[in-house]
């Protein structure tokens, strides 16, 4: 395979968050802990919603598809960090990279757009109680998760076939823990005015249009609030959107954040910290935003792990037996 207009095999270099050795174990023992975290947290959502049938709703079937969308975000970068940091090894593969940066952008692009159902979701919900189950049936959700797929995987392979048309130096060094996509565009030594061109079009068509849903979708479920009657009415609406609209924030909070400050600051390793909210911090905060806001999924995952429990002794008692 060669890379570019006549590369030879290309290995990257990652740099990561900094290349002192006296802070690698403690990034290793950091980035672990929040790694397992954030899978555990996100697949107990997962187990806890699956065995609860109370739980078989469209809001709990698109958080579903959530958890599982932010595991795999994580784990398309951070499972390579702690091995380069294990090993004392900075490279990764040309191939390597790639493959990277685009199962992140895919997996990204699906966190993005699984919100947006979520909003909508929420909006049928509020703004139209008594045509909700007509509204979001199995099949129309089914389907939406389906399509944000889809776009996902499109999405992410065109960018992925763009930056492969690009040339790179060898051993060229990323000032970043992965292989960003901003960063590898960045760096190419071949011209990339048109991979510019459609790297901001693609980020403003599916990142501002799905933002712009939301927003729009919120702007109507405030309106409704607010013209419900009661205080205690107004605060069970507003109940039921609490935990998504938090996630909303966060994430779009520390998107935005990131490109700010790589904008204003010039900082490539600025850039790379400031990643780690996005990519890191924000997939093991959804479970427990989720969790801690929510009493079906407090109650849910309480069942589980009671019921597990109590199967543990069962089966140890079993395997007594002669």
């Amino acid at each position: 395979m060669e890379p570019g207009n006549g590369t030879q095999l290309l290995e990257f270099l990652l740099l990561g968050l900094s290349e002192a050795p006296e802070l690698q174990p403690l990034l290793f023992g950091l980035f672990l802990s929040m790694y397992l975290v954030t899978v555990l947290g996100n697949l107990l959502i997962i187990l806890a919603v699956s065995s609860d049938s109370r739980l078989h709703t469209p809001m709990y079937f698109f958080l579903c598809n959530l958890s599982l969308a932010d595991i795999c975000f994580t784990s398309t970068t951070v499972p390579k960090m702690l091995v380069n940091i294990q090993t004392h090894s900075k490279a990764i593969a040309y191939a390597g990279c790639i493959t990277q940066m685009g199962f992140f952008l895919l997996f990204a692009m699906l966190d993005i757009l699984l919100l947006t159902v979520m909003a909508y979701d929420r909006f049928v919900a509020i703004c139209h109680p008594l045509h909700y189950t007509v509204i979001m049936n199995p099949r129309l959700c089914g389907l939406l998760v389906l399509v944000s797929w889809i776009t996902s995987a499109l999405y992410s392979l065109l960018q992925s076939l763009m930056v492969l048309r690009l040339s790179f130096c060898p051993d060229l060094k990323i000032p970043h823990f992965f292989c960003e996509h901003n960063q590898m565009v960045q760096l190419a030594r071949s011209d990339t005015f048109l991979e510019n061109i459609v790297m901001y079009f693609g980020a403003g068509l599916l990142g501002g249009g799905p933002l712009a849903g939301i927003l729009y979708s919120y702007s109507k479920i405030v309106s409704s609030i607010r013209a419900i009657p009661s205080a205690q009415g107004k605060y069970k609406a507003f109940s039921t959107c609490a935990s998504h609209l938090s996630v909303v924030s966060l994430f779009y909070g520390t998107g935005l954040g990131v490109y700010f400050s790589s904008a204003f600051t010039h900082s490539s390793q600025s850039s790379a910290v400031a990643s780690v909210m996005y990519t890191v911090v924000t997939p093991m905060l959804n479970p427990f935003i989720y969790s801690l806001r929510n009493r079906d999924i407090k109650g849910a995952m309480n069942r589980f792990v009671g019921m597990a429990a109590v199967k543990g002794p069962i089966v140890l008692g079993l395997k007594k037996c002669p």
